[in-house]
């Protein structure tokens, strides 16, 4: 897996990007150094891209929404990369990639780019390949990364902290799925979007954004921006107009208020923290006298003859 000719990929070229992302994603160590250095050359030709955050339960039309939010984009003079965090299969242990196929016509067009990224494997899991794919995608010049997650849990957390804009799309259903929905994500939320909002749930729609409203007013998480509530219907094509200038509107503040780059720096500096950790986590696994030893002090301290954090230094030491 050699050669990326990294000129064809600055040129947009995407046969060229998805060489690079499958470098990305291979978990031998071969490639993961040369997929650094592909990286680190092209760096400089990244962060040009708003990169948007998209979850929400299941059922509530993520894919249809990034459809027809993409085709909106892309009618806006956009190129638009849509990643979509996949959970990898626990039986298979293969990954449900349907992404492709459950949007059709963003697929189709020369704009879009639609990329799954597995996530069980190398290092760092989905939020590493995920990040990486981002820069890749930066690099080929897509003007809006859209990562999509699935469902309400830990990938959520991961995705909040790669993104420009964290959305959280929602049914029209009042306010109770609030109750459904950890606190956590919804701190980490700068928008709801209640999507579904057509025919007999017009009215629902308007009765829940007044209820998220008054709920996402106690959970501002920043100085210049109040988490908004919109509603649209991604079937319908409506109010997706409203989603992207909402997310303008942020950009700009953001921008005013010096955020932008300093939540990128943290960003990427948080990531390093992350990576050192499993860094370390590694080493200590691939070092034969640590693999000697773990089982006899975990043992040890199941019997309680030693404490965890006694066993835990003796094997650091051995580094």
């Amino acid at each position: 897996m050699t050669g990326i000719d990294l000129e064809a990929l600055r040129g947009g070229n995407r046969r060229a990007l998805a060489k690079a992302i499958t470098l990305v994603e291979s978990s031998l160590e071969t490639h993961r150094e040369e997929a650094q250095h592909v990286l680190e050359a092209l760096l400089p030709d990244t962060g040009n891209s708003i990169r948007v955050g998209i979850s929400g339960v299941p059922g509530v039309g993520k894919s249809t929404f990034i459809e027809t939010f993409g085709l909106y984009l892309i009618s806006q003079g956009k190129k638009v990369a849509v990643l979509a965090v996949d959970p990898s299969s626990p039986i298979a242990g293969g990954s449900i990639l349907g992404d492709k196929t459950r949007m059709e016509q963003l697929s189709r067009r020369d704009e879009a780019f639609i990329r799954p990224s597995p996530s069980s494997g190398a290092l760092g899991g989905v939020a590493q390949k995920t990040r990486e794919t981002m820069l890749l995608c930066e690099a080929a010049g897509y003007d809006v990364i859209l990562v999509e997650t699935v469902g309400v849990g830990q990938s959520e957390y991961q995705v909040a902290g790669m993104v420009d804009f964290f959305m959280v799309l929602m049914l029209p259903g009042g306010g109770d799925e609030l109750q459904g929905i950890k606190k956590g994500i919804m701190e980490l939320a700068d928008a709801l979007v209640i999507n579904k909002a057509d025919g007999d749930s017009v009215m629902l729609a308007k009765q829940a954004r007044q209820h998220y409203l008054s709920a996402m007013h106690l959970l501002r998480h920043s100085s210049f921006w109040t988490p908004q509530v919109v509603t649209c219907s991604a079937l319908k094509n409506q109010g997706i107009d409203a989603a992207w200038g909402m997310i303008v509107d942020y950009y700009f503040q953001a921008l005013k208020a010096d955020a932008f780059q300093r939540k990128r720096a943290r960003q990427n500096r948080d990531w390093m923290r992350q990576l050192l950790h499993e860094l370390l986590l590694q080493r200590l696994r691939q070092n034969p006298r640590i693999s000697a030893l773990l089982p006899k002090l975990e043992q040890a301290v199941e019997e309680g003859s030693t404490t965890a954090y006694l066993a835990a230094r003796r094997l650091i030491e051995l580094l």
